[in-house]
């Protein structure tokens, strides 16, 4: 297992193992921060995340010098919010792919495993923060009714946590 306790890995895998698509922010030369959608794949024992993607696109020729990413997975419906802080790699690893392969990834790269520039992303995760008043929805609905009616600002409205690994 990575720097995560068991507990920790486990509520981070929980609270997004629901939540397909993250959006992963990467950061280039000049420091520019952009963000994208990606189909979150597996989180696996050691904490690591991993993301299909082309080799081609031009955000992964900065993963070299720039690998300190985010990963943000939203669910408004449930009121989740988990924002993921890792290192990334770019990666060519078919027996990764090949565990990881599944139809829907054949619309991206219609050459299959053996597309040239099949490729994949793994995020080892440093640290996560999570809220989520999904558990406690009618908790959280009240205590925004008894702000609303209060004019004070509301406490206690879902679980928050930080998770930092071991150093």
């Amino acid at each position: 297992m990575g720097p995560f306790a068991q507990d920790q890995l486990d509520a981070i895998k929980a609270r997004i193992a629901q939540v397909e698509f993250g959006m992963l922010t990467t950061s280039n030369d000049a420091g520019t921060l952009t963000s994208r959608p990606m189909t979150r794949q597996q989180i696996d024992a050691h904490g690591d995340i991993w993301f299909f993607t082309s080799d081609k696109a031009p955000f992964t020729h900065d993963l070299p010098a720039h690998p300190q990413v985010n990963v943000s997975f939203t669910d408004v419906r449930d009121s989740l919010y988990v924002s993921i802080a890792g290192s990334a790699q770019l990666l060519k690893d078919r027996g990764k792919a090949e565990e990881l392969w599944n139809p829907l990834v054949k619309a991206w790269f219609p050459g299959g495993l053996d597309d040239p520039h099949l490729a994949l992303i793994k995020v080892a995760i440093e640290s996560a923060e999570y809220w989520d008043a999904h558990a406690s929805k009618m908790a959280h609905l009240f205590a925004l009714a008894k702000a609303a009616v209060t004019g004070e600002r509301p406490v206690a409205v879902g679980e928050h946590a930080k998770l930092n690994g071991a150093p």
